[in-house]
C-alpha cells in the first residue's frame, strides 16, 4: 500500500511490486489473477486493518466505547498518514478497482459512529447516517491533516473529534451518558 501512496494503480509496475516484496513476477502472478485483484488485495487488507483498528471493546461503558473509537481512530491514522491519504483521497479509494472496498469500510465505520450515538443515551433520527457521514468526514479531514509536532497534540485532536462527535451528532439536550463526565455538550441549550 506504500507504494500506492505515491502512484496510481495505473502507474505501478507490477516487477517493482514484485522486488519489493522479495518475490519473482510469476509469483505475484500465481496468487493474483491480475494487477486489479492484487490492488484489490492490498487495498482490502488496509481497510480490515483500519476498521479492526477502530473497533471499541463491547463491554465499555458508552462514554469509554466513544472514546476508544475515536482513539483508534487517531492512532492509525496518525501511524499511516500517507498511506490513509492515498486511500481516503487519492488514486487508491477513486480508482473503480477499489472505491466499493473503500466504501464498504467508510459504512462500517458509520455503523459504529450510530451505534456509539444509541450507547450515549441519544435519540434516534432520520439524519443520523447523514450526519454520522458527515462527522466521518470531519474526522479524515482533521486526522490526516492535524499538526502533530506540538505538545499534546494527540489529546487536543482527540478532544475535538469528541467535542465534534457530540455536537454534530447530539441533539439539543446534552446526551445522558455524558451529563456527570465533563465531555463537551451543544453549542446552545434548548433554553434559547
Amino acid at each position: 500500500m506504500d507504494m500506492l501512496a505515491d502512484c496510481s494503480l495505473d502507474e505501478l509496475s507490477t516487477d517493482a511490486v514484485a522486488r519489493r516484496a522479495g518475490i519473482s513476477r510469476g509469483l505475484l502472478f500465481h496468487y493474483f489473477d491480475s494487477k486489479r485483484d492484487f490492488y484489490r488485495s492490498v487495498v482490502r487488507q488496509e481497510c480490515d486493518d483500519f476498521a479492526a483498528a477502530t473497533a471499541p471493546d463491547a463491554s465499555l461503558d458508552p462514554v469509554a466505547w466513544m472514546r476508544a473509537f475515536i482513539a483508534g481512530l487517531v492512532a492509525y491514522v496518525t501511524g499511516r498518514r500517507k498511506v490513509y491519504r492515498a486511500l481516503v483521497r487519492g488514486a487508491a479509494g477513486s480508482h473503480p478497482a477499489a472505491g466499493d472496498i473503500v466504501e464498504a469500510t467508510r459504512a462500517t465505520l458509520v455503523r459504529r459512529i450510530v451505534e456509539g450515538r444509541r450507547r450515549l443515551g441519544m435519540e434516534p433520527s432520520p439524519r443520523l447516517t447523514l450526519a454520522a457521514r458527515a462527522w466521518l468526514a470531519f474526522a479524515e479531514e482533521a486526522v490526516s491533516g492535524w499538526p502533530l509536532d506540538e505538545p499534546d497534540a494527540l489529546d487536543e485532536l482527540r478532544a475535538f473529534l469528541e467535542t465534534g462527535f457530540v455536537r454534530l451528532l447530539g441533539d439539543l439536550d446534552r446526551p445522558a451518558a455524558l451529563a456527570d463526565r465533563g465531555a463537551p455538550g451543544p453549542a446552545h441549550s434548548s433554553a434559547n
